[in-house]
């Protein structure tokens, strides 16, 4: 195994689940082989955006780049203490139709020679937040997901790249975070528990939001001193007294674990540079 680089390069890790549903609903047009009998928008997606993204998305030297999905079990603990956890959301065969290019991607990645990693008992946010913690010592690691609950893995060192927004405005900070919400990124699953995440099927407190959540959470408040703070004062503070032990189980649900045993070593050493997404489409003999 070759030595990790004196000085490695930036780490890129990718919510490989979140980025092919994104591709297979949200690219402008389908994409279909040339006897039109296969689909390919999903796979031809997943690396025109993975690839659009590191040639105009990155403001750092060529990354290493990881892509990471959930593993098949994943999401058995969180649903194990929360039967609602993601209940909400279909499976219906058009809401699963980015499975499909599931296979295809990873030999497509294969073929590129991207690397990428899924742990069965884990959720690709438990490999991320673990992954990114640890490389965030050495080097500058950008997450590329549109899934809000990394904001909760911001530092100095850690950032995160959703590419559903503006051009300008496509990597997120810990500073824009606590100006954006008044919570610091360590209060994320906190601010979560009590205004809700509708994507993993969470409801939040009855009639508190972003504003109401901040100021119980003000000056870095942490979820289990609340009781004690004096704040929970009013209507509002008797709805979140009322749902305590439901807010509690929700912040812990939300919040990331970073102690995952992710069989993959970092290299340090940048990825190759990724081919147009209709030459990988190619060479996988899909066309």
């Amino acid at each position: 195994m070759p030595e990790t680089p004196a000085t490695p390069a930036p780490l890129l890790l990718v919510d490989g689940f979140n980025l092919l549903w994104a591709g297979t609903f949200g690219f402008p047009a389908p994409i279909f082989s040339r006897d039109k009998s296969r689909e390919l928008t999903g796979l031809f997606a997943f690396f025109a955006l993975l690839r659009a993204t590191i040639r105009d998305d990155l403001d750092v030297a060529p990354p290493e780049v990881l892509v990471v999905f959930d593993g098949e079990h994943g999401s058995a603990d969180r649903a194990a203490a929360d039967q609602e956890y993601k209940a909400n959301r279909e499976a219906t065969p058009e809401a699963l139709k980015p499975l499909q290019f599931l296979a295809p991607v990873k030999d497509g990645l294969d073929t590129c020679g991207i690397r990428w990693a899924e742990v069965d008992d884990a959720e690709a946010d438990d490999v991320i937040a673990t992954l990114a913690t640890r490389a965030a010592a050495s080097r500058p690691v950008l997450v590329m997901s549109r899934d809000m609950d990394f904001y909760q893995l911001l530092t100095d060192d850690v950032r995160v790249l959703n590419r559903s927004r503006k051009s300008s405005q496509r990597i997120i900070t810990a500073d824009e975070v606590l100006a954006r919400f008044g919570v610091t990124p360590a209060q994320w699953p906190a601010f979560r528990a009590l205004t809700g995440d509708k994507s993993d099927n969470i409801p939040g407190v009855r009639g508190v939001g972003p504003k109401v959540a901040a100021t119980l959470l003000r000056d870095g408040m942490r979820l289990r001193d609340l009781p004690g703070s004096g704040r929970l004062t009013g209507a509002k503070g008797a709805a979140v007294t009322t749902a305590w032990a439901d807010v509690l189980r929700w912040e812990a649900m939300i919040t990331v674990r970073r102690d995952v045993d992710v069989p993959v070593t970092l290299r340090g050493e940048a990825s190759p540079q990724l081919p147009k997404p209709a030459d990988v489409v190619e060479k996988l003999g899909l066309w």
